[in-house]
């Protein structure tokens, strides 16, 4: 039988259902596996997309022809069976499942394993062919849990709050800042949101995830200031906004934070190592849990993942797309 999927120009292209899966040109029909802007972009002529993540995509893209799925319901769409299955990558992220002719294909979007509070968790999908990202596909990647994380952030904020110092994290303004969010000991101090990162708290909190109250900064005295985290993306760093928090204390927060050297390039007091994508340890596992004998790379690391896939009995192979990497670009250290 034919590949299922394949790569065109315009982007992943399911050849008997003539769709496209997170395509990076204008095409007639996409299937988005999430609102990232790699992932998600304008220009299409129908969307389809998990159902909690309709919101993101008509904020971010505008006017649009979104359809939201229910997690695990299926539709059928020339003979191919679509169902759109948890990806625990951000709000509303996918992975998307398509059967036909006795063959399951399953391309993920970016996933990463561990469950939060702010996304349906993870959901292993059986098929014959797992289309997979690489984005942290090295061993040397290999997360502590959360918890742990976000004990280290509110430790940092404490101390800093009690020297009368604001705390400034910077982190990716969608996913990362909620999730970030979730894990906060609000009884610190205040927190305060940069204005990429507030309208966005609105829709999870809309969907139903529970997030701590949070400002924005011209809600709130100079002195309360000092006591509070502010979370804003990478590129408020050095800008007027950023200076106004005078003696401030600066953060980082992103799975890049593990490499030797990274926060030194960002030139910031602490990081963080907190990714939305799976490690090495998630990746694999993920892989094994589909059950494919076949599996494609995408973005990231991907030599190093076909080569390791192929040396333990996988038909490894890679397909070159435009899928960048959030935290990358927002870090500038990929």
């Amino acid at each position: 039988m034919a590949d299922m999927v394949v790569v065109r120009k315009e982007g992943l292209y399911c050849v008997p259902g003539d769709f496209y899966i997170d395509p990076w040109q204008p095409v007639p029909r996409a299937v988005i596996t999430h609102g990232h802007g790699d992932h998600a972009r304008p220009g299409h002529g129908h969307y389809l997309c998990a159902a909690p993540g309709a919101g993101i995509l008509r904020t971010r893209l505008g006017d649009i022809t979104v359809q939201g799925l229910a997690y695990g319901e299926p539709v059928l769409h020339q003979g191919v069976r679509i169902s759109l299955h948890p990806a625990g990558h951000v709000l509303g992220s996918a992975q998307v499942r398509m059967e036909y002719g006795g063959e399951v294909w399953v391309a993920s979007g970016d996933y990463k394993v561990e469950p939060d509070a702010t996304c349906a968790p993870f959901e292993p999908v059986r098929c014959d062919c797992f289309i997979t990202e690489s984005t942290f596909g090295l061993p040397i990647y290999r997360w502590q849990p959360q918890a742990q994380v976000f004990d280290e952030i509110n430790a940092w904020w404490r101390r800093n709050a009690e020297e009368g110092r604001c705390s400034v994290l910077l982190c990716y303004a969608f996913g990362k800042a909620q999730r970030i969010l979730s894990g906060l000991d609000a009884s610190i101090g205040p927190i305060v949101c940069h204005g990429a990162v507030e309208p966005l708290n609105r829709i999870y909190r809309e969907a139903g995830v529970a997030l701590p109250a949070t400002v924005m900064v011209g809600d709130i005295d100079k002195t309360t200031l000092r006591q509070a985290l502010v979370l804003a993306p990478p590129s408020a760093a050095g800008s007027p906004w950023i200076r106004r928090f005078g003696d401030f204390s600066d953060g980082f927060a992103s799975g890049w934070m593990q490499l030797r050297g990274a926060r030194r390039r960002r030139g910031v007091d602490r990081g963080f190592v907190l990714s939305d994508h799976a490690d090495w340890p998630g990746l694999l596992q993920a892989i094994q849990a589909s059950g494919a004998q076949r599996v494609i790379v995408t973005h990231g690391s991907i030599p190093v993942m076909v080569r390791w896939l192929c040396q333990n009995g996988l038909d490894a192979k890679a397909f070159d797309t435009e899928f960048g990497d959030d935290e990358a670009a927002e870090a500038g250290d990929a």
